[in-house]
């Protein structure tokens, strides 16, 4: 449980970084970028990782689509 806590830890600070980079906006604002980008990489990184199972990447995702859906198709850092 640990080391899968710590995967986790680890794959949302990436994510958090890969927002920051691949926003248009300006540095220290909420770094959205689309929901598909967002899931594509948090996929991979997660495939990558091999700690954190399948279902749960997938429940994630389901849950930051549904955030998305209300910011006109964008994730935004906040959500997670």
């Amino acid at each position: 449980l640990i080391l899968w806590l710590n995967s986790l830890q680890s794959l949302l600070s990436s994510m958090k970084h890969a927002c920051e980079i691949l926003t248009s906006e300006p540095e220290g604002g909420p770094a959205p970028i689309p929901f598909e980008a967002f899931s594509f990489l948090y996929s991979y990184l997660a495939s990558i990782d091999g700690e954190v199972p399948e279902e749960e990447t997938e429940a994630f995702l389901h849950k930051m689509k549904e955030e998305a859906d209300k910011q006109d198709g964008m994730v935004l850092i906040r959500h997670f």
